[in-house]
């Protein structure tokens, strides 16, 4: 008997073993969660580390623009400074009454096509001063920044865009959130191959650190994967700062020396001592028709992306599925955050910052104090010109490296939700296949023309703004891939209770409501005195 029931127990084991790993609704093995601040010193440097990651688009988007609307190093770091100072606001805004996630708030790449056909309308090229052509170019770009955060706020705090979230399930959440990693791959390698013999070494640097070196050194705290991002920035630096000072980039043709040298960003020397922003600092905002459509296209794509990213981070942050209410309350404090960048003097809009939610990922630490602690980091050195201006002059290439692991786990993160849906089912096969590749294929289409000069007559000759709507939107990743996946889940997949169970949205349901989940007070509540006098919020 005893024997015969010792067989029985070891054949259940073995079974058990078998089996596929269990559905979770919160990802395990997250040290720190949404409501589980570290301790302060750790929280200091993982909030510096952040800080870091968003030093990337903030000085790259400026670097690219402000040149071509005739500004020079003082005007660029002033827009950056700017931009800086405004993120690290709204990312207080959203950590505080938005979303309430660890959720970091940065420069929106999507806006570039707007506001590139801004600068290149005819209206400003009778300048021929350089400095009077950028403050013109300036007023345009705040006046359509203005009507695009007002539109942006209203989509978010009259529940519109909540509207749209609650039709997602979970087979359309995987290529929404899948494409806003995937989606930014031209700012990862390719960034990083401008200087190779930087970027790489800072690629190679960081795996090692955050997989590898565990392995060889004992130590009691998860210190390698937590602080690799730290450690690789440190090293690559100094191995910049080497190859610039032994003069190896002398000869070298001059993108070269301005994507690899330490010493040719430009910005500690222009920058102020002390810098606050100063509502309208460049003049009267000047105001567009069709320049705005184009503008509020751009922020339609920078939401679809941003909504992505709040469903890694509530992963990364052990949190549960983002309510739709809960989306549409950050949406609309992000708006808030592009009407002030359009009041203030700057470039581009708001988005929610992709690379940091992968860096949740990494270190595995979701806590929102350590998000609050990187927007004071923000703050404090867009203020202290000179001593943000040094963080900046880090060569892009190596924060491009760390863009090549932390994309990637923010795409990981869009393929977790396959677990709640039946792959075995021909139709979620179809979904998802074709949504994955159209939202390769139809960007790829648009991307061709559009770098070939705007030859996308066939669709309205006479009309640039038309066109940057139309590339604007259908350039995007993540935009297309979620449009298909949303309109053949809803007309596909919904027909009967075996279909939605397929899908993945019986489960799902329970999160489409704020109240239906004891779960969501905990993470997303707003503080006690908020809720009392913005109960709709």
């Amino acid at each position: 008997m005893a024997q015969g029931s010792g067989g029985s127990d070891g054949g259940n084991k073995k079974a058990e073993e078998l089996q596929p790993h269990p559905v979770k609704e919160q990802l395990p093995g997250i040290q720190y969660c949404v409501n589980s601040p570290p301790p302060w010193p750790e929280a200091l440097v993982l909030g510096f580390q952040h800080y870091l990651l968003t030093l990337g688009i903030t000085v790259l988007i400026p670097s690219i623009i402000v040149p071509q609307m005739g500004g020079g190093n003082a005007e660029k770091v002033r827009v950056i400074q700017t931009l800086l100072f405004f993120s690290g606001l709204s990312t207080l805004f959203q950590s505080l009454f938005g979303t309430r996630l660890p959720t970091i708030v940065v420069g929106s790449y999507a806006y570039m096509i707007p506001v590139t056909s801004i600068l290149l309308a005819k209206r400003y090229s009778s300048c021929s001063d350089p400095h009077e052509r950028f403050v013109q170019t300036m007023r345009g770009i705040q006046g359509a920044l203005i009507i695009t955060g007002c539109f942006q706020t209203v989509m978010g705090f009259l529940g519109l865009w909540r509207n749209i979230v609650r039709l997602l399930s979970p087979l359309s959440v995987v290529p929404f959130v899948t494409f806003t990693g995937l989606g930014l791959y031209h700012l990862g390698f390719p960034l990083l191959a401008k200087c190779v013999e930087v970027g790489l070494p800072g690629l190679i640097t960081v795996v090692f650190i955050s997989q590898y070196l565990h392995r060889y050194i004992d130590l009691k705290r998860p210190i390698c994967d937590r602080f690799a991002v730290l450690f690789s920035v440190i090293i690559a630096s100094l191995f910049a700062v080497i190859l610039t000072s032994s003069s190896v980039y002398d000869k070298k043709p001059e993108n070269t020396q301005i994507s690899c040298r330490t010493d040719r960003a430009g910005l500690l020397s222009a920058a102020p001592w002390i810098y606050i922003p100063i509502p309208f600092q460049w003049g009267s905002p000047t105001f567009h028709v069709g320049e705005t459509f184009a503008m509020m296209a751009a922020s339609f794509v920078s939401l679809t992306e941003s909504t992505g990213t709040f469903f890694a981070v509530a992963r990364y942050g052990s949190a549960t599925p983002v309510p739709p209410s809960v989306i549409s309350r950050g949406v609309g404090w992000q708006g808030i955050g592009v009407l002030l960048n359009g009041m203030f003097g700057s470039v581009t809009g708001f988005t929610a910052s992709v690379e940091n939610a992968g860096l949740l990922a990494l270190t595995r630490v979701g806590s929102r104090r350590v998000i609050q602690i990187s927007a004071g980091f923000m703050i404090l050195f867009s203020i202290f010109g000179k001593f943000g201006a040094f963080f900046a002059s880090i060569p892009l290439p190596i924060l491009a490296a760390l863009y090549c692991i932390l994309f990637g786990y923010v795409s990981s993160a869009g393929l977790g939700f396959l677990q709640f849906c039946n792959l075995n089912s021909f139709k979620t096969k179809f979904v998802l296949g074709f949504s994955l590749f159209m939202g390769i294929s139809v960007p790829q289409y648009f991307r061709e023309y559009y770098q070939g000069g705007y030859r996308l007559g066939q669709f309205h000759p006479n009309s640039r703004w038309f066109n940057d709507i139309m590339v604007v939107i259908f350039m995007s990743h993540t935009t297309v891939a979620a449009l298909v996946a949303l309109f053949l889940d809803f007309t596909l997949s919904r027909e009967n209770d075996e279909m939605r169970k397929d899908i993945g949205l019986k489960w799902w349901e329970k999160f489409s409501i704020y109240n239906s989940d004891v779960r969501n007070d905990e993470f997303y509540a707003l503080p006690c005195r908020l809720n009392k006098l913005f109960p709709a919020l």
